[in-house]
């Protein structure tokens, strides 16, 4: 075990020579590892850039769906466009006229028999 600290390859001690190479490898790994996180860095820069643009650009279509919903802007294109009004009293149908409007004459409802014996409408 002693040799490993004396034994010597053209002037320098062997573990010297192994510490070193250790060092270097160690420093150059760590500087590719810098670099790597760098480039992380920036593409995570990049994408939250694009994320805030598309946030924007939501904000503003979302605002252009505002205006074009407008219940008076609507109204006055449906004028203007299809001469459609707002429905008067004499145009609403109850329930009970439905079958009228719809054009069709209403079927005579059957009696069903309970097991009771009574009938129901």
């Amino acid at each position: 075990m002693s040799n490993i600290f004396t034994h010597r390859i053209r002037g320098f001690r062997t573990l010297n020579i192994v510490f070193g190479a250790t060092l270097l490898v160690l420093a150059v790994s760590v500087n590719f590892a810098k670099v790597l996180a760098g480039r992380e860095r920036n593409a995570i820069g990049q994408v939250e850039a694009s994320i805030s643009k598309e946030k924007a650009r939501i904000r503003l279509l979302e605002a252009e769906v505002a205006h074009l919903e407008q219940p008076e802007r609507l109204e006055r294109l449906s004028r203007a466009y299809l001469a459609m009004a707002p429905v008067t009293m004499k145009q609403e149908a109850t329930v009970e006229t439905l079958p009228e409007v719809a054009g069709v004459q209403p079927q005579p409802q059957a009696l069903t028999v309970s097991t009771v014996g009574v009938t129901v409408p």
